[in-house]
C-alpha cells in the first residue's frame, strides 16, 4: 500500500513543482534547470559509484564484511535512478544520496529500525504453535521398487 501511494505522490509532487517552477522563472530556464542536474548527477554518479566499488573491493580483499558498502553502493545506484528521472523532488532526493553522510545516515535509520524490530521479534514470520519449530520436517521413508520399471 505504501508502494501505491509513492507511486501515485511523486508524479503529483514533481508535476505540482514543475507548475510552481516554471510559473516562476520561466519555461526554458525551467528545463534547462532539468537538463544540468541530470547532466551534474550522472557525472557526480560515475565518480561516486566507481568510489564505492575501490572500497568495496579493499573491504572484500582485508577480509572485513562488504555489507555497508554494498548498501552504500546500492543507494548510489537508486540516486542515479532518481537523478535521470525529470523532476525537481527526484533530483533533489537523488543529490542527498549521493551525500555520503546523508546516506550514513539512512543506514542508520534503518539499522535501528531492524533492530527495535528484532527486541520486538515483529518480523513478518508466521508464529509457530512450538518454539523449536523451523519449517523442518522429521520424516522416515522407504524405497519401493515399482515392479513395471525393474522388468524393463
Amino acid at each position: 500500500m505504501l508502494i501505491l501511494l509513492i507511486f501515485i505522490a511523486i508524479p503529483i509532487i514533481e508535476i505540482t513543482l514543475f507548475i510552481q517552477v516554471g510559473g516562476t522563472i520561466g519555461l526554458y530556464p525551467t528545463l534547462g534547470i532539468v537538463i544540468l542536474t541530470a547532466i551534474i548527477g550522472s557525472t557526480l554518479l560515475k565518480s561516486q559509484g566507481l568510489t564505492a566499488l575501490g572500497t568495496l573491493q579493499n573491504s572484500i580483499k582485508s577480509g572485513q564484511n562488504p555489507m555497508k558498502q554494498i548498501v552504500h553502493g546500492a543507494m548510489i545506484l537508486v540516486s542515479g535512478v532518481l537523478l535521470l528521472t525529470p523532476g525537481f523532488f527526484t533530483d533533489t532526493f537523488g543529490i542527498l544520496l549521493l551525500v555520503p553522510r546523508f546516506r550514513s545516515f539512512l543506514i542508520g535509520l534503518g539499522i535501528a529500525k531492524f533492530a527495535n524490530m528484532a527486541k520486538t521479534n515483529t518480523f513478518n514470520t508466521p508464529k509457530s504453535e512450538h518454539p523449536n519449530d523451523a519449517g523442518i520436517y522429521d520424516a522416515d521413508y522407504t524405497v519401493v521398487n515399482d515392479p513395471k520399471k525393474d522388468s524393463k
